[in-house]
């Protein structure tokens, strides 16, 4: 059984820290709370478009009383401060594709045995649709749930670009901005329990998730989502670094 991590101390400090100018910038409200588990293991799928979502996503999940840990990108551990954070957290590390230590699921295989849950951002970075709807999705977040049989929560999120926008800059003034966050029922994949989990199988279940997601997206906007989802690559762009112009 790995170890439970649950608020520890230092998770404690880093609330501390940074509950209180979240609140300072932002008025937060959050709905479907009651979908995420007091106890026991679950994955989250939240929408992504600003840097500062996880900050916002985390705050939601902190009020709501679970911890939130993260797949992050490695490379964060290696920032003096932050990254003691990220270690005394147990947040997870993604290791760069193509390492021979790269295997980016398995420390959320074992916060999920934990009892733990993990947010997992399925389109793996900011959204590249010029609309700010969800684009194309990967399959990690569904791969850890439908190997453990975990529920897995949709989420979304409206207002985050007020804070700070693509421009990476904190939009301080005027302060107290509204942001919403609304938390789905847990996504049905019991079609695609108990079989191989192959490619076509992951990608067809990303394509469910990703689908609530945006539904979760359009209550907050009162808008409709485009019928046809955003690919990056079939418009010239690539899905890591800085977001350049459509082509």
């Amino acid at each position: 059984m790995a170890k439970r991590l649950g608020k520890t101390p230092a998770f404690r400090l880093l609330a501390f820290l940074v509950i209180p100018f979240m609140r300072v910038i932002g008025r937060y409200v959050i709905t479907g709370g009651s979908n995420i588990p007091t106890h026991g293991s679950f994955v989250i799928a939240p929408n992504h478009f600003s840097n500062i979502d996880p900050l916002v996503v985390g705050l939601s999940v902190w009020r709501i009383g679970r911890a939130p840990r993260y797949l992050a990108k490695k490379s964060l551990w290696k920032a003096p401060v932050l990254g003691y954070f990220m270690r005394a957290t147990g947040q997870v590390p993604v290791e760069r594709t193509g390492t021979s230590r790269a295997d980016p699921l398995r420390q959320a295989r074992e916060i999920a045995a934990s009892g733990e849950g993990v947010i997992i951002y399925p389109e793996g970075s900011l959204t590249r649709d010029p609309d700010l709807w969800p684009m194309r999705g990967k399959t990690g977040a569904v791969r850890i749930a439908l190997e453990a049989g975990l529920p897995l929560i949709p989420a979304a999120h409206w207002g985050t670009q007020r804070l700070m926008g693509l421009d990476n800059r904190l939009h301080l003034f005027p302060l107290r901005k509204l942001v919403r966050v609304r938390f789905g029922e847990p996504v049905d994949l019991d079609e695609f329990r108990g079989k191989p989990l192959d490619s076509a199988l992951l990608s067809a279940a990303t394509s469910v998730v990703m689908r609530a997601i945006t539904a979760e997206l359009e209550v907050l906007r009162g808008e409709t989502a485009p019928a046809v989802r955003w690919d990056p690559a079939a418009h010239g762009q690539t899905e890591i670094g800085r977001i350049e112009p459509t082509r």
